[in-house]
């Protein structure tokens, strides 16, 4: 048996904000609800199960491998929305991006704080 992530419960302050900011901004389809979460599905079959949580939680980091369009096109939303947006982990690198591997790749957070990135290489992968 091959092991695989196949969902992690995201933390939000406002669940229906949350996916819809996840969606919008990823060009993902509309969340699905599904018990207490809404359920925003990748393209690999990992979904983020955004659920509403009133108390203090840990902020966490979300990675998303895109092509080379899809960065343009998600960055493109980013700069639209006015998000900022970072070239390293821990906001570092104000306003850039980061070409590691030969890539690129773009630090920003989502509503409740959450560091999000999108690359289009995996670390360790290239140049």
């Amino acid at each position: 048996m091959s092991v695989q992530l196949n969902h992690t419960i995201v933390h939000s302050t406002d669940r229906a904000a949350t996916a819809e900011f996840l969606t919008s901004v990823l060009g993902l389809p509309e969340a699905v609800p599904f018990g207490p979460f809404l359920v925003v599905e990748t393209a690999n079959g990992v979904s983020l199960d955004v659920i509403h949580d009133s108390g203090e939680f840990t902020r966490q980091h979300y990675a998303f491998l895109v092509s080379e369009e899809e960065f343009d096109v998600i960055f493109g939303r980013l700069r639209e929305r006015g998000v900022a947006h970072w070239a390293e982990p821990g906001h570092r690198g104000a306003g850039r991006i980061n070409t590691n591997d030969g890539g690129r790749g773009v630090y920003f957070d989502d509503p409740d704080g959450h560091n999000l990135e999108i690359l289009t290489r995996p670390y360790g992968s290239g140049e």
